[in-house]
């Protein structure tokens, strides 16, 4: 019986397979099988139908794929390569506007224009007088393939160079298509550009020019090198005008393409391209003299109405030679003078006793000439908002000794640092500050160019001195007008108080550097000035004050609301 079974069995199993699997099945372990992984299940082979269904479909797909590629390469192929060679995707600059420069009264100073020449906004100034004060730019500068490695307009000089940040806003850029024929197929904005902000300065251009124009004629016509000339509003430190000849064309700079007169500008001697008010260092001479004369009165050195008798010289001990003297010259006999009229016909023998004191008179001493020069600022940038401005330089032991190894500091030096000569150097602008220092009594100011610039109007000290000491220091200034070396400014229209310097320079003395200082209204004073006429002859006797006299004719005409 059994054996039938089993051979009922193998005949009915005859032409079957058992897996594996299938002998050790286990029927209890089916729950642990992870069906998600089909684990427990016999794989199937895929039928015949479907593959035939998926190979239709790839077939189908290669079909239309191929005949796109022979449509696009075959039959268009000529059309799309010449469209792909000539058409051009660039990404280019959109140049931005740069800020204007306006004066007090929004003249243009400096503007933007188009031209045909360029691709780009030129810069374009207002002339003459005003290259240093509004400087030039430099270019956006593309290679040899037309690519910018330089893409701003940056400021190089002036105005341009301190507030660039401000006046050269944003570029932007556009994406454009052309063909090689150079026609645009598209134009697509990607960032647009931002304009420069304008500012407005506190420069009346009117008072600009005519000032350039009177120092540029009289250095041509009296062999001048060269001069500046400042006029700074005493309340605020606002800069009405800030000139210095010779200059250069800010626009032929900026272009950089007249390499003939750039090469001319490099080559004069004059130094075209210094700004003589802020980098100019100059003998001052006697301009010095009511500054020292403030400190006497400070220090009660003097009392401002006692007289020292000028019989044209003092003579003192020769260290060298004891059996000899050495003498220290006026420029003339003024007889006894006090305070207010040494000031006024500028007696060198006042203030070589006050200086370094003489006979009975107790001078100064260098180190508090030193100390007051400090004090008024000679040595120190004003920070006046432009670049690279200079700081004078004051004679004093120290200096000597760095200068002149072995040479001790002598009286002759303390005297001739006391009248503005030896080693003391200064700039216009320190001295147009110091000048409205007297003028305002004390307020040392920021001088700046931006209308409303607080934060430079905000920036000062204070000279603690007695009003009664300022008072006899500008009636001197005064007196120099009415009756001494400034009697040219004695003008019907209105009161000015001023000093002149007369500083010898050169190692044989045969050139003189010519100043005024002062201030005006005398009364109730609004506006400090100073003019320095450079190196020209020592037997020249038209100098700053010309200039100045010319200047105050000018303006009770065109601008009489400066003397109100």
């Amino acid at each position: 019986m059994i054996t039938r079974l089993i051979n009922k069995n193998k005949i009915k199993y005859k032409h079957s397979f058992v897996d594996p699997d299938e002998i050790f099945l286990d029927s209890q372990n089916l729950q642990n099988f992870d069906r998600q992984q089909f684990e427990g299940r016999i794989e199937k082979p895929i039928s015949k139908n479907t593959i035939i269904l998926l190979g239709s479909l790839f077939f189908l797909v290669a079909t239309i794929f191929t005949g796109r590629l022979f449509h696009l390469q075959i039959n268009k192929g000529e059309a799309y390569f010449k469209i792909s060679q000539n058409n051009i995707l660039e990404k280019a600059i959109i140049f931005t506007d740069r800020g204007i420069i306006y004066d007090r009264n929004k003249v243009e100073l400096t503007w933007n224009k188009k031209t045909d020449e360029v691709s780009i906004p030129t810069r374009s100034y207002l002339s003459p007088g005003f290259s240093h004060l509004l400087g030039y730019v430099s270019y956006p500068t593309q290679d040899k393939d037309g690519n910018f490695w330089q893409g701003d307009f940056i400021g190089k000089d002036g105005l341009e160079k301190q507030y660039n940040e401000q006046l050269k806003g944003e570029n932007g850029s556009k994406i454009i298509e052309t063909d090689a024929l150079g026609k645009i197929y598209s134009e697509n904005i990607v960032n647009a550009p931002k304009k420069g902000i304008d500012l407005v300065t506190t420069i009346d251009s009117r008072l600009q020019k005519e000032l350039f124009i009177l120092i540029k004629n009289l250095s041509e016509s009296r062999n001048f090198s060269g001069g500046a000339g400042i006029i700074m509003d005493i309340k605020n430190g606002e800069i009405l005008t800030s000139t210095s000849f010779p200059e250069y064309n800010s626009e032929v700079l900026s272009l950089g393409k007249d390499r003939e007169k750039i090469n001319n500008y490099l080559k004069d001697k004059r130094k075209v391209f210094l700004d003589r008010n802020i980098s100019g260092l100059y003998t001052p001479g006697s301009i010095v003299k009511p500054f020292f004369a403030l400190g006497a009165l400070v220090e009660g050195i003097i009392d401002p109405y006692k007289k020292i008798l000028s019989t044209g010289s003092i003579s003192i001990p020769n260290p060298y030679f004891p059996d000899q003297k050495t003498v220290f010259k006026d420029w003339k006999a003024h007889g006894w003078t006090n305070m207010m009229e040494a000031i006024a016909v500028s007696s060198d023998v006042y203030f070589y006793a006050i200086g370094g004191g003489f006979e009975n008179q107790k001078g100064l001493g260098i180190a508090n000439i030193e100390k007051y020069a400090d004090i008024f600022g000679f040595g120190t940038k004003t920070g006046v908002d432009l670049p690279d401005e200079k700081k004078g330089s004051i004679p004093s032991p120290a200096w000597k000794l760095a200068n002149f190894k072995g040479d001790p500091w002598r009286i002759g030096d303390t005297y001739h640092t006391a009248i503005g000569q030896y080693g003391f150097q200064v700039t216009p602008m320190e001295m147009v500050r110091a000048t409205s220092a007297v003028a305002n009594e004390g307020k040392m100011l920021t001088p700046h160019f931006l209308v409303g610039d607080t934060e430079k109007e905000n920036i000062f000290s204070r000279l603690y001195f007695s009003k009664e000491y300022f008072n006899r220091v500008k009636e001197g200034m005064r007196d120099a007008v009415t009756f001494g070396t400034a009697s040219a400014l004695d003008v019907p229209y209105v009161k000015i108080a001023a000093k002149t310097g007369t500083a010898q320079i050169g190692i044989s003395k045969n050139k003189v550097n010519s100043w005024i200082i002062g201030f005006f209204p005398y009364e109730t004073p609004k506006y400090a000035f100073t003019i320095m006429m450079e190196a020209g002859p020592n037997t020249n006797s038209i100098g700053a004050s010309s200039v100045m006299r010319e200047f105050v004719d000018w303006m009770s005409i065109n601008t009489p609301e400066y003397f109100k």
